[in-house]
């Protein structure tokens, strides 16, 4: 038995060089399928604004892969791995690596080790390019894939708390006195919560105070009547400064940004137990691509001709997904307070690491 963790160099970087290039061709797999799947739904909506044509199409490519890449990357290591193990496992290579005094975590290094580089370029890749095409993508998308303003800090679906009630925009440009929102929608509620009118708009700006609409439509709930008016002034207790402060969107923030910003909105005794969950994610989710080789290993092993190799594949696939699950539940309640912002984020991970290394020492170790 070796006592080193990894097996022979040259074995090391064969099972490497095996996986890291079944990932990239699973990942280009889908990226391409799922983008001709994305085309398909929105190009109309593209195209249906003057001037557009086929280099705003690619433009939208260009914005939306690096959005596929970062979502399916751990999904493409998983399948990566069930690949690349049972056809190791149906050419009886991990019998002979057994047979040379391997254990299973030592068949297993090199992939993990591929995994853990494979992390860590997911995690520059989603800071870096991730956060800047997500922004851009969501300001076009606010101002209907048209002309998007060159004001500043474009932001895109806006939500603003006014005492009771509730001001929500499209898309919001500029700073300070300066900022001006379009498609505007403000909704007039009682201390319960009801909704008692909504007020639609195409343009708000500042009035100091308070932020007047232009081009309005008021709805009564109770009397169910609309009217048109011009101009009105709503929101008088929201200042240009609180909605600075609420210009955060954490999915086109980066990470090392987005620490400072939760620390201020903390300063402010504002509410961060979403942000501060999603800053958290942002160092879990790349990490959980070094836990698809744990989950999916049970396709590894056990004898190929026991005709169980099918099961222990599904079952290895089975645990992956499960994984993806628990992980997107866990983070929705932390963004709603069920759970501690760093339980939300990690929890998932450790679980199923414990259960990955359960069920592998269990079965062969």
């Amino acid at each position: 038995m070796q006592l080193d963790f990894f097996p022979s160099r040259t074995l090391t970087w064969y099972l490497a060089k095996l996986f890291v290039v079944r990932i990239l061709a699973v990942l280009v797999m889908l990226v391409l399928v799922l983008m001709m799947l994305d085309l398909l739904s929105n190009s109309g909506k593209i195209l249906a604004v003057d001037g557009n044509g086929q280099g705003e199409l690619l433009t939208y490519a260009g914005l939306r892969i690096p959005q596929l890449i970062q979502r399916f990357l751990p999904y493409s290591v998983l399948l990566a791995t069930l690949i690349s193990l049972v056809t190791l496992n149906q050419n009886s290579e991990v019998i002979a690596m057994k047979a040379a005094g391997l254990s299973a975590h030592q068949v297993l290094a090199p992939l993990l080790l591929s995994a853990m580089v494979v992390a860590g370029f997911s995690f520059a890749f989603n800071e870096r390019i991730v956060t800047r095409a997500t922004a851009t993508l969501k300001a076009w998308e606010a101002a209907d894939y048209g002309p998007v303003p060159e004001e500043s800090n474009v932001r895109a679906n806006v939500y603003l708390a006014d005492g009771e009630n509730v001001l929500t925009a499209a898309q919001l440009a500029g700073e300070g006195n300066a900022i001006a929102m379009r498609k505007v929608t403000w909704y007039r509620r009682n201390a319960d919560g009801t909704i008692l009118e909504q007020v639609v708009a195409d343009r708000a700006t500042y009035a100091a105070p308070g932020w007047k609409l232009e081009d309005v439509e008021r709805f009564e709930i109770s009397s169910a009547t609309l009217q048109t008016e011009d101009e009105l002034i709503v929101a008088r207790e929201l200042t240009p400064d609180q909605i600075d402060l609420a210009r955060i969107d954490p999915d086109a923030v980066p990470f090392w940004e987005l620490g400072s910003s939760i620390d201020a909105y903390e300063a402010a005794g504002r509410r961060t137990g979403e942000l501060r969950a999603k800053w958290w994610h942002k160092l879990s989710g790349p990490l959980s691509s070094f836990l698809m080789p744990l989950l999916g290993a049970i396709a590894a092993f056990g004898l190929a001709r026991s005709g169980q190799l099918f099961v222990r594949a599904l079952i290895g696939m089975a645990l992956g997904f499960a994984y993806f699950v628990v992980d997107n539940a866990a983070l929705a309640m932390g963004n709603f307070g069920g759970y501690p912002p760093f339980l939300a984020a990690w929890a998932p991970f450790f679980l199923f690491f414990l259960i990955g290394e359960t069920v592998l020492i269990r079965t062969e170790e």
